[in-house]
């Protein structure tokens, strides 16, 4: 029997998320494994009187690519990523994966060489996304190789997905508006503020926000949400971080990875697995080894790490920092072809900005 959460969530994305009018184009990223929601958004999207496009990928084809490319096929772009790019009024893209680990024995080089490829293209969809061009918002479905990662079964982590968005409520939607006026009183406190000071047991960081913008995040781009987040100052960054939780990309886990920046510039750093990729991808251009983002996870109903960053960055008590390129919409003018996200456990920390208590032990203290 068909999940009815399934349909709410179409309902969710279509209508809310990417709040699509008739006409506009949209493209749907989508993986066999999420064919009953892929179904219910393509129906919200036709009912809708928008054209959607719909790209399927399958089991195996990334691997297959990185496995046997030639350097010529590893700089390609495809024109018609760079057409979603330019001209679609919007993107949705739902992730579900079949295994999560299979680019593992990629030589990392590889990878970084496409992202670099790309990074034109990821530029330009995210300047349009930044002025409100494009809308999109990414979203996972429960399958069994993400229950896997997380620890749970199925069935539980069907639960845990559908909890997080709160399509347990009669009205989802209601809910993300109110968290959004929640978040927004925290964004109207940080504007106009300069120097953040982070201090912990796993962090002594210093970094400026002068004339950046804090975003609220309510389930207009992630789906589920509960974050705000900003790019630092390019060249403001100074000290270190230890990141307790694995931080993935390509499917390979890079664990316990530590970083120290002079100057906004990550200057050394460290990882007990998988410290190759961890380099090759800070090595990937100039702008991958300075931050792009700083964000605060503000969903304190996410209580359990997951390995997938669609969650796990959005725990309350978490700050989340990635390297490479940055929103335009926050200020950010760093570039890259990567965008790399990495969590840290505030519990034992304090925030101040601008001299102020602003965070400590994992909550708000303004």
């Amino acid at each position: 029997m068909a999940d009815p959460r399934i349909e709410k969530l179409a309902q969710v994305l279509v209508h809310y998320s990417i709040a699509l009018k008739a006409g506009q184009q949209v493209h749907i990223s989508t993986h066999p494994l999420a064919e009953d929601l892929t179904l219910a958004v393509y129906a919200e999207v036709i009912k809708a009187g928008a054209h959607p496009f719909v790209s399927v990928t399958l089991p195996g084809l990334e691997e297959v690519f990185f496995k046997y490319a030639g350097e010529a096929q590893l700089d390609y772009v495809s024109p018609v990523r760079q057409l979603i790019a330019e001209t679609f009024d919007a993107s949705l893209f739902l992730w579900a994966e079949d295994n999560t680990r299979a680019l593992s024995g990629i030589d990392p080089s590889r990878m970084a060489r496409v992202s670099k490829a790309n990074a034109p293209v990821n530029k330009r969809f995210m300047e349009r996304a930044g002025r409100g061009e494009l809308a999109w918002c990414l979203t996972a479905y429960p399958c069994p190789a993400l229950a896997q990662d997380a620890d749970m079964g199925l069935l539980d982590y069907r639960e845990f997905v559908f909890g997080a968005g709160m399509l347990n409520e009669a009205d989802p939607v209601a809910f993300w508006k109110a968290e959004g006026v929640r978040q927004q009183r925290v964004v109207d406190w940080l504007k106009g503020h300069d120097q953040v000071t982070l201090k912990g047991e796993n962090i002594d960081l210093s970094l400026s926000v002068k004339d950046r913008l804090f975003i609220v995040c309510d389930g207009k781009v992630n789906f589920p949400d509960g974050e705000i987040f900003t790019g630092p100052v390019e060249d403001s960054a100074n000290g270190w971080v230890r990141f307790q939780y694995p931080a993935i990309e390509y499917g390979q886990e890079v664990t316990d990875i530590e970083l120290w920046f002079e100057n906004g510039r990550v200057v050394k750093e460290t990882a007990s697995k998988n410290q190759q990729l961890l380099t090759a991808m800070l090595d990937t251009d100039a702008g991958a080894r300075y931050l792009g983002e700083m964000g605060i996870g503000t969903n304190y109903g996410i209580q359990r790490f997951t390995k997938n960053m669609l969650f796990d960055e959005k725990m309350g008590g978490t700050f989340h920092f990635a390297v490479g390129v940055g929103y335009p919409e926050s200020g950010s003018h760093n570039d890259s072809g990567i965008h790399w996200d990495m969590l840290c456990d505030m519990h034992q920390a304090e925030v101040h900005v601008d001299g102020e208590l602003f965070y400590k032990d994992g909550q708000v203290a303004i």
